[in-house]
């Protein structure tokens, strides 16, 4: 987001000097071009789910509609083919899969944001659709074969655990694990049970495959995130701790990292377990007896991700990573290689974008998944480098660029001279889910707004001193309720929360609020709920004494409320719900749905443009060129410039242009 008010009050002045009778530019402006577009905003080779078998390694891609399945050699390291996975007839399109795995030759792929079941045949290049879990907004999470080839899927968001046979078809649904549950995120199996990891309430449970009794074997600090099985025990990963347990629920052992959390885990046939750090992406050691886990390797990928572990020899512990990347770790001396995953072959595709910020006259600078994409305006020139995550909201202060970086919470510079990223920090206190950053200049300090991860309320604002990194984090500043947005104003900050917070545990407010918080004394001044039972705030902006909000789950609505009374004083309806912006004295908004729109907002809202898509990950954003009513955004996923002139007719953008 562009918040700088410096920025905003610098593009005012060359309108102000160098603007022609209102009449003229109206003319010129409304018959000029409405929409440009300049091809894909951000392309990329993340991958989510990874398997391996018999010398290979398949991974999925994420982002690109249909998902890309790419077949890696892993004797010459090299992409070999690669096929999509199709459609199936429900609404929505899958986007990728995070669940993978092996049985009777075949290589199976759980989707999202459709839950289907998929299996690639290397040996006959066939692809087929098999199984749907669920409706659009769904995840096959995770996924594993028992060793008679039974599958078993872990989905979202109706905390189930799913057989699948693929000899015959047949499908059975074991039901809700835990009451409240959401997330099955990790599965594995053994001739008689099944094991799975639940986020939101921490626990790891034992299914019986004949009866489908459950038992619950242990329950950890927080979410379970990995299961593998051996022999008589269990293993898994919840944040720091591993959860180290005979399969009868006895026996149990945590051994716990200093700092940080486990990712992947694999094991060893003599019981030695390997496992992978965030957000460091380490690599640990934990042997049978021990009570401490052994860090063995500075990070193959630093930063990243790992979406499969596996061991390929005695010596040889084999790793790929989110950002789109593969790696190998020879245990006798610690040493890696790495190899992109794109340099090797991958076919890059295009994604949603998380984030979009203009530098103006030098840059666009487009946030995707694990990388950053930059346009430069002088030229044309394209270039991309790695991030350590997703960068959901970026901000400007002079020649730097700030990122909040999930899952990690961390909040990341990037110079724009240079492109090196350093890192600032980590918001700590369970704040994984940064949603918005602006930069103040009377303190010069950053603010965060997030929200924390799995089954909790409370959310934070952070204050970041951007030279030292030092942070002070405020964590339920507005009572029982996460961050999504911030807006800056005259030595206050004002907070919109959102009473669900990092979902899978009942609320304790019904209406989200608003608060102002004095950057001064660091104190609350005020708390109001604007519209009784409306709980989720996406974004707000304060302009000219009046505060602006877009409500996410009841999407569309939006008000103007007055600083001075408290009240509401302007209210209406959108297409659904995106991020706000001023420009020019005015306030617009981009929205999902209804086609993709955008609006100015005033007393009433007034309809500027659509047919822009709904392909952004996060909020819909809009960035203006200074003194000008063109803006940067997104039509489907390309990269466009669109006139916003609220003089003009409203623009409807052709369906071939995205």
């Amino acid at each position: 987001m562009l918040r700088s008010l410096l920025v905003v009050v610098a593009g005012l002045l060359p309108a102000l000097l160098t603007a022609p009778t209102a009449a003229a530019a109206v003319a010129v402006d409304c018959d000029s071009p409405g929409v440009e577009t300049f091809g894909p905003a951000s392309v990329t080779g993340a991958i989510v789910g990874a398997v391996v078998h018999e010398g290979h390694a398949y991974v999925v891609e994420r982002g690109p509609k249909p998902p890309v399945l790419a077949d890696i050699d892993l004797a010459t390291r090299k992409v070999v083919r690669s096929v999509t996975l199709p459609d199936g007839p429900a609404a929505g399109e899958a986007e990728g899969g995070w669940a993978t795995a092996v049985s009777g030759g075949k290589i199976y792929v759980g989707t999202y944001p459709v839950p289907d079941l998929y299996s690639f045949d290397p040996a006959t290049g066939e692809v087929k659709r098999l199984h749907s879990f669920g409706k659009n907004g769904g995840f096959v999470w995770s996924l594993t074969a028992a060793p008679d080839g039974t599958l078993y899927a872990g989905t979202y968001p109706d905390g189930k655990v799913w057989e699948y046979v693929p000899s015959t078809g047949a499908v059975r649904d074991f039901g809700v694990l835990a009451p409240g549950e959401r997330y099955v995120r990790a599965v594995a199996a053994d001739a008689g049970h099944v094991y799975a990891g639940l986020l939101d309430k921490a626990q790891l449970v034992s299914i019986d495959r004949a009866s489908g009794a459950v038992t619950r074997l242990a329950t950890g600090p927080t979410g379970v995130g990995a299961v593998a099985e051996h022999g008589d025990r269990v293993l898994a990963a919840s944040g720091g701790t591993l959860i180290d347990i005979r399969k009868d629920g006895t026996d149990a052992k945590q051994p716990t990292l200093e700092a940080g959390s486990l990712d992947m885990l694999t094991v060893a046939a003599d019981g030695t377990v390997y496992t992978t750090t965030r957000p460091d992406g380490a690599v640990y050691r934990y042997r049978p007896g021990d009570t401490t886990l052994t860090k063995i390797a500075e990070p193959p990928s630093p930063g990243d991700e790992t979406r499969r572990l596996q061991l390929l020899d005695d010596n040889t512990l084999f790793g790929v990573s989110g950002s789109g990347g593969m790696w190998w770790l020879d245990l006798r001396t610690g040493k890696s290689e790495f190899v992109d995953l794109i340099e090797a072959g991958l076919p890059a595709g295009a994604e949603r974008p998380q984030s979009m910020l203009l530098v103006p006259n030098r840059a666009l600078y487009i946030g995707g998944h694990f990388s950053m994409e930059v346009r430069d305006l002088r030229t044309g020139a394209k270039r991309r480098f790695r991030l350590p995550g997703e960068p959901k909201d970026l901000v400007r202060r002079g020649n730097k660029i700030y990122a909040a970086m999930y899952p990690s919470g961390q909040i990341l510079s990037i110079d724009i001279r240079t492109d090196q990223v350093r890192g600032l920090g980590y918001l700590g206190h369970d704040q994984q889910r940064p949603w918005d950053i602006e930069y103040d200049p009377l303190t010069d300090k950053l603010l965060v707004a997030s929200a924390p991860l799995g089954a909790k309320l409370s959310g934070a604002l952070s204050v970041v001193d951007p030279d030292t990194g030092k942070m002070d984090v405020y964590v339920d500043v507005i009572p029982g309720q996460s961050l999504m947005s911030l807006s800056v104003g005259l030595g206050v900050v004002y907070l919109g929360g959102d009473v669900l917070g990092g979902g899978g545990t009942p609320p304790v407010k019904t209406s989200a609020s608003v608060a102002a918080f004095d950057l001064r004394t660091r104190k609350v001044r005020w708390q109001v709920d604007p519209v009784p039972n409306y709980r989720t705030f996406q974004d707000i902006k304060v302009h000219n004494g009046l505060l602006y909000g877009v409500y996410k789950r009841d999407s569309g609505v939006w008000i103007a409320l007055d600083l001075a009374t408290k009240k509401v004083v302007h209210q209406g309806k959108l297409s659904g719900y995106g991020e706000l912006t001023v420009h020019r004295n005015k306030v617009f908004v981009s929205t999902f749905f209804g086609g993709g729109n955008a609006y100015e907002l005033g007393a009433t809202e007034k309809l500027l443009a659509t047919g822009l898509g709904d392909e952004w990950y996060t909020n819909p954003q809009l960035h203006f060129e200074p003194g000008t009513w063109r803006a940067w955004a997104l039509v489907g996923r390309n990269l466009a410039r669109i006139r916003l002139n609220p003089a003009c007719p409203p623009l409807t953008v052709p369906t071939t242009t995205g």
